[in-house]
């Protein structure tokens, strides 16, 4: 069960945070991997626009990552 996922969509319906804000927390709690991934997975990102996403897979290049939890510059 999605409990907390459940309750977000619940309050987006309800008027109390905007879709907009949603998408701002989760794009900035994800790095830049995730981000090109979900890009992927939905069809928004084609193979060939992957070029500068092969770039970030570096996973040394994720510690720098600011927006990466597991980066060592996160908050």
């Amino acid at each position: 069960m999605r409990k907390q996922t459940t309750r977000l969509l619940e309050m987006m319906d309800q008027g109390l945070i905007s879709p907009e804000m949603v998408a701002e927390m989760a794009l900035t709690y994800m790095s830049e991997d995730d981000v090109a991934d979900m890009m992927l997975a939905n069809d928004i990102l084609d193979e060939e626009d992957n070029e500068d996403w092969d770039e970030c897979a570096d996973p040394d290049a994720a510690l720098d990552d600011f927006n990466y939890v597991g980066s060592r510059h996160h908050y």
